[in-house]
């Protein structure tokens, strides 16, 4: 199969109901690195729930990013899905996120530029999330998937570029938070919705050409947004009004990642760097505060 353009931007996807729970907060706050210091009491709000941390539970704003986690849309699309690697994350935060809800996710493939054959492809995916009672608008996310096997299908000459990301500023960090992630990190991370087993299969990781499984590329940006939390939001979750960054190198299990952050009144920018490797995992990074 190969895309064909209009087809792949009428892609009809069902709205989906999902729900989740304060043990689902909880677990994804602990699987990208909260709490690894037990008896850090700023980070107790994000993973304990009762006691003397009764109603005080908060939840991490990149855990949007799980809540209805359905890459399904790839197989309808025409896209080779074994040559697709995640190429950037945006999320804007139309309300703060609740630690536990139910909500109704749309998703709908915004774009899509051809960057020639033999080059690949780039496809924008929105996603779309309201609360189920209500049917208020509580978060915005949109994705590039940078689709490696599917170039020169032919996009519109005259479509606009692809977002630009955003620029890191050109002087020395303000502050660095270094974590180092577990070697299981990713076998709890994949409990939050993303089983692929490049994650957790060292036979499929190194199929796909990789010594052993990597982590997910979502768990790193969730890693970095919540140094940024800690760092530039005085870990309150809820400043947080919207987030990106480009996805530049796999993490493996078990190294450190060094979250550089960078503070300009509203906007915070970060990069995430690995520490026994030298490598930028994550770069272009921003987050905007309320």
């Amino acid at each position: 199969m190969t895309i064909v353009y209009d087809q792949l931007l009428a892609l009809d996807l069902p709205e989906r109901e999902a729900s989740y729970t304060t043990r689902d907060s909880m677990l994804y706050a602990l699987s990208v690195g909260m709490a690894a210091d037990p008896m850090d009491e700023n980070d107790l709000p994000f993973v304990v729930e009762n006691g003397a941390y009764e109603g005080r539970l908060k939840a991490l704003p990149s855990q949007a990013t799980v809540l209805c986690w359905d890459d399904s849309w790839g197989f309808k699309s025409g896209i080779n899905m074994v040559m697709v690697v995640h190429g950037e994350q945006r999320i804007t935060m139309h309300k703060p996120l609740a630690p536990e809800g139910r909500i109704l996710s749309k998703t709908r493939i915004k774009e899509a530029w051809d960057k020639g054959a033999g080059k690949g492809a780039v496809v924008l995916v929105e996603t779309t999330i309201r609360d189920a009672a209500s049917g208020e608008a509580l978060i915005t996310l949109l994705s590039t998937v940078f689709a490696r096997g599917d170039g020169g299908f032919g996009a519109p000459a005259n479509q606009a570029p692809p977002p630009k990301p955003h620029a890191i500023p050109d002087r020395a960090p303000d502050l660095t938070i270094s974590a180092r992630t577990q070697p299981n990190q990713a076998l709890f991370y994949r409990l939050c919705g993303d089983r692929n087993p490049l994650h957790a299969d060292p036979s499929f990781a190194k199929a796909a050409g990789f010594p052993r499984p990597i982590l997910h590329g979502l768990c790193t940006y969730g890693h970095a947004i919540r140094a940024v939390v800690k760092g530039a939001c005085d870990h309150n979750p809820a400043r947080v009004a919207h987030m990106e960054a480009r996805f530049t190198a796999p993490v493996f299990p078990g190294e450190t990642i060094a979250t550089d952050i960078w503070r300009d009144g509203n906007i915070v920018s970060f990069r995430a760097r690995l520490e026994e490797r030298g490598l930028v995992a994550l770069d272009h990074g921003k987050v905007e505060l309320l």
